[in-house]
Formats: structure tokens, C-alpha cells, sequence
């Protein structure tokens, strides 16, 4: 169910909350195997410490099956959560406890469930996670006599079960900071990247030309009478066409053309070097590319607004705007052509859907 955000210690604003409960989906499957080699860790030094040490495990697993239910109830998942991070601490010093304390093989299991801290609860839930097991190796410290029950051999288990583990957490992160950079940028359905991209990169390139004085163009494009196409031949079809539609402008465009999906059936190309005249013979080109053949069975068109600017004088919000009114302009002159500021409009034939 939907949950109004209210702000916590552990997540202030509702992106922080979101990122945790995505991060704890994918985090589900890594944290099983993890705690699946600590339990073989236990399980084999159990007729040194007895086998009520496995018992501990149930009571972590049992901890998180618990804390997923009640997060997945109440408003602040967060809490229940961290208290499930918690538990699983709880466990493992209780396993440090019984296999030497402070000096036991297995006390770098405490860092297993610290690596996926940074990622889920922020620096605050860093700083509260790093105090939890500061306490509990102190009180480890001061309440356990350090032995060493284990034979040396245990040792070198022990440390691999650590780098395993820690392993197997630190790459189901990174692939999950890998997919979350990709779909802040990338447009999910055309493969193009997408506003959030273009406003990063526009504002690199603004500062670059600004100091060089090289010019920079922008192309407003959008398809002709796309909600007609969504009407009477459903969204399935014009999902369809607005992927062909973006197959055929990357494909006529050289690599450094940078070429974006800012709407649903808008689009813009950024120019880097280029000034308004060889903008408007690429968007010309870009025209005739889309109205060659069908594109998802349906004849479509797209009309072109073309803008440049060069040196100290550049301003991306006014330069996007001019591209945006030259596009306008297109669309009012008939569609299916290219108007660039300060330059005649450059017909195509006027076919539109």
C-alpha cells in the first residue's frame, strides 16, 4: 500500500526511504547466502561450543522474516529494518561470545552486516550501526574471558567466510548503484538518455563554450499528431513507434551528438561545435530518415525547431527556449518540416498523420 512519508532519523525525505526498500529487495538473496556460510562456520566448530550456537541463527532468521512483516505494515519500514540489522549483530557477537570473545577467529563476522549499512540508512544509520557494535565488542571485552576453543585451522575459515561473505554484499551494491545511476539518466523505453541527463550535460557544455566561445545548437523535435496515434491504434503501438522513432535519429547521427527523450513524444539533440546552419541541414536529415518508410506500420512525420548559440552570450534556458519556439513555428507552418531561428523554414513534404 501507498505510505504518506513522514521524516525519521534514519530516512529524512521520501527518495532516501524508497532507495532502502529497493536496496533490502535486492539485498534479500546476497544476505541468505551470507548468513548461509556463518551458519556453516557455526555448525562446524559446534562440537567445540555445542550446538546450541545454531540456535542463534534461527533467531536471526526469525528476526527478519518478523521485521519484513511488520515494515511492510506500518509507516516507518525504516525502524524495523534497522532493528532486523540490529538482531543479525546481536547474533554474531553472541557466536564471538562463545568461541573466545574478544580474541575469537570469529570476530570479523561483526563487519559482514556493516557493509550494507552505507547503502541502505545513509550516514545516520551509519554512525548508529558503527555505535551498536562498538558497544557490543566492548561489552564482549569486559564480560568474556578471552580463550580460544578453536583450533588454528578455524582461523583461516573463519577469514574466508568473512571475505566471501563480505564479497558476495559489496557486489549485489554495486550492481544496485549501477542500475540506479542507468535509470536516473536513461529513458526506460527508447534506450535515449533522458531530461536529467540533458539538463547535467547542458550545463557542462554551457560552461565549456562560455570560456572557448564554440558554438553550441539544440534540435526540438516531436511527432506529428502522436496522441491521434495513441487513440486509435492504442499505447502498445505508439510505445512502438516511439522506439523506431528513436532507433532512426540515433542512427542518423554522428557519435558526439548528444540525443535525448524530454517528453513522451518529444525529443532533442544537443550539438556540440555546431552552429545553427549545420543544425538545420542534420535536422533536415534527421526529417527525411523518419518520414522514409513506416515506422511500427504507420506512416508518421516529425517537426523540427533549430537553435544556436556561441561564447559568453550562451544561455541554456534561452536557448532551449528559442529551439522550442521554432518547433512551435513548425508545427503551425504544416508540420512535417524544419524552422530554425533566424533561417527560413526548410519544408518537407507536408504528410502528416
Amino acid at each position: 500500500m501507498d505510505r504518506v512519508h513522514q521524516p525519521t532519523w534514519l530516512c529524512p525525505d521520501a527518495a532516501s526511504r524508497e532507495r532502502l526498500l529497493d536496496m533490502d529487495e535486492r539485498l534479500k538473496r546476497p544476505r541468505a547466502v551470507a548468513f548461509a556460510l556463518i551458519a556453516v562456520g557455526i555448525g562446524a566448530a559446534a562440537p567445540l561450543i555445542g550446538w546450541w550456537g545454531l540456535g542463534l541463527l534461527v533467531v536471526a532468521v526469525l528476526g527478519f522474516r518478523l521485521a519484513q512483516g511488520i515494515a511492510e505494515r506500518i509507516s516507518a519500514p525504516e525502524h524495523a529494518l534497522f532493528a532486523s540489522w540490529a538482531v543479525s549483530e546481536l547474533v554474531i557477537a553472541g557466536s564471538v561470545a562463545v568461541t573466545g570473545g574478544i580474541t575469537s577467529y570469529t570476530a570479523s563476522w561483526l563487519l559482514v552486516p556493516l557493509v550494507t549499512l552505507p547503502a541502505r540508512f545513509g550516514s545516520r544509520g551509519v554512525a548508529a550501526g558503527v555505535a551498536f557494535i562498538g558497544v557490543l565488542v566492548t561489552a564482549i571485552a569486559i564480560v568474556v574471558e578471552p580463550s580460544q576453543p578453536l583450533p588454528p585451522i578455524y582461523a583461516l575459515f573463519a577469514l574466508l567466510t568473512t571475505l566471501t561473505a563480505v564479497a558476495i554484499l559489496s557486489t549485489a551494491l554495486m550492481r544496485s548503484d549501477v542500475d540506479h545511476r542507468t535509470e536516473a539518466v536513461i529513458d526506460g523505453l527508447t534506450g535515449m538518455l533522458n531530461r536529467r541527463a540533458l539538463d547535467q550535460r547542458l550545463q557542462e557544455l554551457t560552461a565549456q563554450a562560455q570560456i572557448t566561445g564554440q558554438p553550441i545548437a539544440v534540435i526540438a523535435a516531436d511527432i506529428d499528431h502522436f496522441k491521434r496515434v495513441n487513440d486509435e491504434h492504442g499505447h502498445a503501438t505508439g510505445d512502438a513507434v516511439l522506439v523506431e522513432v528513436a532507433y532512426r535519429l540515433r542512427k542518423a547521427l554522428r557519435a558526439f551528438d548528444l540525443a535525448y527523450r524530454v517528453g513522451g513524444e518529444e525529443f532533442l539533440v544537443v550539438l556540440p561545435g555546431a552552429d545553427v546552419t549545420a543544425a538545420a541541414d542534420l535536422a533536415e536529415q534527421l526529417r527525411a530518415a523518419v518520414a522514409a518508410e513506416p515506422a511500427a506500420g504507420l506512416w508518421v512525420t516529425m517537426s523540427f525547431g533549430v537553435a544556436g548559440s556561441a561564447g559568453p552570450l550562451l544561455q541554456r534556458e534561452l536557448l532551449l527556449d528559442e529551439a522550442d519556439t521554432a518547433l512551435y513555428a513548425a508545427k503551425a507552418r504544416g508540420r512535417d518540416q524544419v524552422v530554425a531561428a533566424d533561417l527560413p523554414a526548410a519544408a518537407g513534404a507536408a504528410t502528416g498523420v
